[in-house]
């Protein structure tokens, strides 16, 4: 079943990067694995899956231990401060630095560590206060301030949108989030200024996401299933 979830996703992913003249090879699928086993987790890599989103951390540095090395991770949850030192060893990217003291953190255990690590900055494009991210008016303020971290490299952006019934509700949120990478690629503020990512869109409108540039979209129920919920994780994103 994942096999074939994963295909149809896949088919859509290059379908819409088509249709609005994107090359499908630029668009990269990650697989929300949030609340599946391990043994699931390695199935969607027999299916050639590689790269894969965790929530939380101590769920992640279960699975992790379990599996191929070779697979990618990106932390896509809210991260305290203080979980920074597990964050920065298990991870590849992280996704949702929001804040300056997050962002020190990572880089203070990423020297440690020998490492660089990519991170991505979230951005609150809806302004709502339940979720995290900067504001869009504050991103640039923070990725200037990230300069110094020299264990960090800022790939790009990634953001969130208010839910919607529509896939098609989604759009200026991310059209407001590809602006924003523009402006702030034009200050020379990411570490590629002409290879940006963003990464938006999930199981409902990553379409939306593919056409207005998102780099990366991130595929949990389209592929898994519905899993079950844990309200006392699943309150905080």
């Amino acid at each position: 079943m994942i096999c074939d979830n994963l295909e149809q996703v896949r088919a859509a992913v290059r379908a819409a990067a088509l249709a609005c003249g994107r090359n499908p090879d630029a668009i990269k699928i990650m697989a929300v694995s949030k609340h599946v086993p391990a043994a699931g987790v390695a199935a969607a890599q027999a299916c050639g899956q590689t790269v894969f989103g965790e929530n939380y951390l101590q769920e992640a540095a279960g699975k992790i231990s379990q599996l191929d090395p070779a697979l990618e991770w990106h932390f896509i949850g809210h991260l305290q401060s203080n979980k920074a030192a597990a964050a920065a060893s298990l991870f590849q990217v992280i996704q949702t630095v929001d804040r300056l003291k997050l962002a020190a953190a990572l880089d203070k255990h990423a020297a440690q560590l020998g490492k660089q690590l990519d991170v991505l900055v979230q951005v609150n494009v809806g302004r709502e206060p339940q979720k995290s991210g900067v504001l869009p008016e504050q991103a640039e303020e923070l990725l200037r301030a990230m300069r110094p971290l020299a264990s960090l490299r800022v790939r790009g952006l990634m953001t969130m949108p208010p839910l919607g019934r529509e896939p098609e509700a989604s759009r200026p949120w991310f059209r407001s989030l590809k602006q924003l990478s523009l402006h702030l690629a034009e200050e020379s503020l990411f570490h590629d200024n002409e290879a940006v990512a963003l990464s938006m869109g999930l199981s409902g409108d990553f379409r939306v996401a593919v056409e207005e540039g998102a780099t990366m979209v991130r595929i949990g129920t389209t592929l898994f299933g519905e899993r079950p919920i844990n309200l006392s994780q699943d309150i905080e994103i």
